[in-house]
């Protein structure tokens, strides 16, 4: 159990960690953050007593001004329209993300045929499923939309999946843009430059988490872990954030994709004892937590990512995950943007990646723009260009507005601030710290934003 006496020299030493990764309220326009000073939730089991959710937490970025006027008509035109193509689960252990990353896209390129299109064209877009690495779903799915043209493939939202296509995408002259890939492995990945990605590299997000769990109590850790890209490159970058900040990891169990028996994990992590349990899986959470908390762990000790971080509330018993923190690389989904993307999917539940994903199309359609083509090699040499410095905009009218009157943009998006590397990561980025409540249903309590 956490001795108490022993907080202050742990967050001494949190505080000299100088990891780059500071804690803002949730407006990104400078205001601190609330103090969480002396307030904290009832003290749990394992002594895990989370910070108390701040004042306003879930309000998210104030977006930049956005087109009120008619948008300019395009002074370059082309014959050959932008076609995307979306790489995204509906079938697999991801599937979960597969509908809230496809409203974002449809969203996205209805706003865009809304301003007019691309260089005087509608865009089109199709869809295919990316299903996981049990099958050969992703390959097949390549295939078939680069046959038909696309310039431009968002997705794979697995990284192990993307794994298995990028070579096959970027080798054929079409970008590839993933909403959702973490994994710190494409940051040197031969891509050609054709690579890119909204959602930071698992290094940030590891460096959150470590932390979190430190601030909250945890003088010891166990380890549930995907043994794939996605999860054993988190499960890195989190050991190495919580033992820095002066923990222990006594335990870390892997599990193949496909497995469905987790028994022996559980068991292992159990007999360990540590005050705290980090899940780094994907669907599989839903066979792994009840085995868990058959072994007397509750909902507050666990501690989740963006790949299971989603609403269990059909499939648990009211309580079981009470207390449990989970991780989401990008900002909260404001309620404005929601209720967008419920008038293209009325059925969402989860909002992960939405904003990813929705962004992903309208750097590609505005880095068209700037190149004055439609050709997958010529957008990928502006999409940098389109991120950073220049005036601030948040959507394709406005920042299309921009470009055709001559000016240099800066997006800014619905997952939050965008400036890409030369490598195609993002170089700034929140993480989303989220608490589940008696429904099994999660709700945001802070943002953490850090550069790369």
């Amino acid at each position: 159990m956490f001795d108490l006496s022993q907080a202050a020299p742990r967050a001494a030493k949190l505080t000299a960690l100088g990891i780059g990764v500071a804690l803002l309220a949730t407006a990104c326009g400078g205001t601190p953050a609330p103090s969480t000073t002396g307030t904290t939730t009832t003290a749990a089991a394992g002594g895990i007593s989370c910070p108390a959710p701040g004042a306003g937490a879930g309000a998210g970025n104030t977006a930049a001004a956005t087109q009120t006027g008619p948008v300019p008509a395009a002074t370059t035109t082309t014959d050959t329209a932008l076609k995307i193509g979306s790489l995204l689960p509906t079938t697999g252990n991801l599937a979960f993300l597969g509908p809230p990353e496809i409203a974002g896209v449809n969203l996205a390129v209805k706003e865009v045929n809304a301003a007019g299109g691309v260089l005087g064209k509608p865009v089109e877009v199709t869809h295919r499923d990316s299903g996981d690495t049990k099958t050969d779903t992703a390959t097949q799915s390549v295939t078939a939309l680069l046959a038909g043209g696309a310039q431009a493939i968002i997705g794979a939202a697995s990284s192990s999946v993307s794994k298995t296509v990028i070579n096959q995408i970027t080798g054929a002259g079409v970008i590839q843009f993933s909403p959702a890939n973490t994994s710190p492995d494409f940051t040197t990945w031969d891509d050609k430059g054709l690579y890119w990605r909204t959602s930071p590299s698992d290094v940030l997000q590891g460096k959150v988490l470590g932390n979190y769990m430190a601030t909250c109590g945890a003088q010891t850790v166990g380890m549930i872990v995907l043994n794939d890209a996605y999860g054993t490159g988190l499960q890195k970058n989190v050991k190495e954030a919580f033992v820095a900040a002066g923990g222990k990891v006594v335990a870390e169990e892997l599990y193949n994709t496909g497995d469905s028996q987790f028994q022996a994990q559980v068991d292992k992590v159990v007999a360990a004892k540590p005050d705290a349990i980090a899940l780094i899986t994907f669907d599989e959470a839903k066979s792994i937590i009840p085995l868990l908390t058959a072994k007397g762990i509750k909902g507050s000790q666990m501690f989740l990512v963006d790949g299971n971080t989603s609403d269990y509330s059909k499939n648990f018993q009211p309580g079981t995950l009470k207390g449990a923190q989970g991780t989401i690389p990008g900002t909260f989904a404001k309620d404005a943007f929601k209720q967008k993307l419920l008038a293209i999917d009325p059925a969402l539940k989860d909002y992960s990646y939405a904003g990813e994903s929705y962004d992903a199309v309208n750097l590609i359609a505005l880095a068209s723009e700037a190149a004055k083509s439609t050709k997958g090699t010529d957008i990928a040499a502006k999409l940098k260009d389109v991120s950073a410095v220049g005036d601030k905009c948040s959507d394709f009218a406005s920042c299309v507005t921009l470009l055709r009157n001559g000016k240099d943009i800066d997006y800014d998006g619905q997952s939050g601030p965008v400036t890409f590397s030369d490598a195609g990561d993002p170089t700034e980025a929140y993480i989303g710290i989220y608490e589940y409540e008696d429904s099994n249903n999660y709700k945001p309590v802070k943002e953490e934003f850090g550069k790369l």
